[in-house]
């Protein structure tokens, strides 16, 4: 059962009790491929979505060698490099996007279910476009988060679909004879004058949702340095700061792979991909001490599929840092969640600017 692998850590993500680097979906993973990944080749063996590492560096102590992995979060990639440097120091891998190069003539792939289906069908339509005509995927989950439509979205691409039985409320979906097979696409949608693109996966789509809505009927003016669209998703704050203000500077940063590459067609399906640098980061880590004076930020509440509060004060944290003594930071969350005593402490004097039914919105000024 991969004992070795208890030793995983999560970090940089948040870890706390309860929040694990590696689970029971993941160990099947690795027991229903293990046949097929001993007769893969050197560089015929891809990883996509591998939470913190436990399917790369399982793989990598069973004997595979130049591994091609894909994580959405960068904060993954830097827990599989610590991960993969403390347990597997002779691994062999390469972090890459979700391209050609990642599954081109793959024989198997190891994949994570996705909770979107919309995400589900770009990597099922990127493997079955560029992976071997052979190729096998294991794709597995935590049953609660599964649903037979993940069943009908692989069936679209693959020709023959089984199922494991269940192992400690995990499952795997194995997918052969790929066809129909596609590069992702983002979807599109028009708001108010807002095109909004978004790849399977972003969160909200391409629509646009209420705690988002609400910072946007209040959005401060940018002032003299770029403004940051903090865990910018797919960007709809950042473009909007670039429409209204057409002198303005933008960063959109997010840790995410897919949110960036929705950002940036967001940003150029409105015009203003000149004047929006989209970055992927963790936090803000890329971004010097007191170098901003204006932040947005709808925090999340989930790492993973996990819910956690201790996103947020890390964020709050990190723009703090990032902001110049009298700038400001910009929260929209759930009312419930009562940060504004968080963000008091932790940037400084808060204020309230708006209110729904479910969201508040805030101003804090860096002391």
């Amino acid at each position: 059962m991969h004992p070795e692998l208890d030793r995983l850590r999560r970090r940089p993500d948040v870890e706390a009790p309860g929040l694990l680097a590696v689970d029971a979906a993941d160990r099947l993973i690795l027991d229903a491929s293990l046949d097929a990944r001993r007769t893969a080749g050197a560089g015929q063996l891809c990883v996509i979505d591998d939470a913190y590492g436990a399917l790369t560096v399982g793989s990598a102590l069973a004997g595979a060698e130049q591994i091609r992995v894909h994580q959405d979060a960068v904060t993954g990639e830097r827990a599989l490099a610590a991960n993969a440097a403390e347990l597997a120091p002779s691994a062999s891998y390469r972090s890459l996007s979700l391209s050609r190069e990642l599954v081109h003539g793959a024989t198997v792939v190891l994949l994570r279910l996705p909770r979107s289906l919309e995400r589900l069908n770009d990597l099922a339509g990127i493997i079955a476009a560029y992976a071997d005509p052979d190729v096998t995927v294991f794709a597995g989950g935590r049953i609660k988060h599964m649903s037979v439509a993940m069943n009908d979205v692989l069936s679209r691409r693959f020709a023959r679909l089984d199922i494991t039985h269940a192992r400690q409320k995990s499952r795997v979906l194995i997918a052969r004879a790929p066809r129909d097979g596609a590069d992702p696409s983002p979807r599109r949608a028009l708001h108010d004058g807002l095109t909004v693109c978004a790849y399977g996966g972003a969160f909200a789509g391409a629509s646009i949702d209420v705690g988002t809505r609400l910072l946007l009927s209040h959005l401060p003016t940018p002032r003299e340095t770029p403004a940051i669209d903090m865990a910018c998703g797919t960007g709809i704050v950042a473009a909007t700061w670039a429409n209204r203000f057409p002198e303005a500077r933008v960063i959109a940063s997010d840790q995410s792979a897919v949110a960036v590459a929705s950002a940036w067609e967001t940003a150029a399906a409105n015009g203003v991909a000149d004047r929006v640098q989209v970055m992927r980061d963790d936090m803000l880590g890329s971004q010097p001490d007191a170098s901003a004076d204006l932040i947005a930020l709808n925090p999340p509440f989930h790492s993973g599929a996990a819910v956690t509060d201790r996103i947020a004060p890390r964020m709050f944290a990190d723009a703090a840092r990032v902001l110049m003594p009298g700038g400001e930071l910009w929260t929209v969350w759930n009312s419930h969640l009562g940060y504004r005593a968080a963000l008091e402490r932790t940037v400084g004097p808060t204020r309230q600017v708006a209110r729904n039914a479910k969201f508040t919105l805030t101003a804090s000024t860096r002391r």
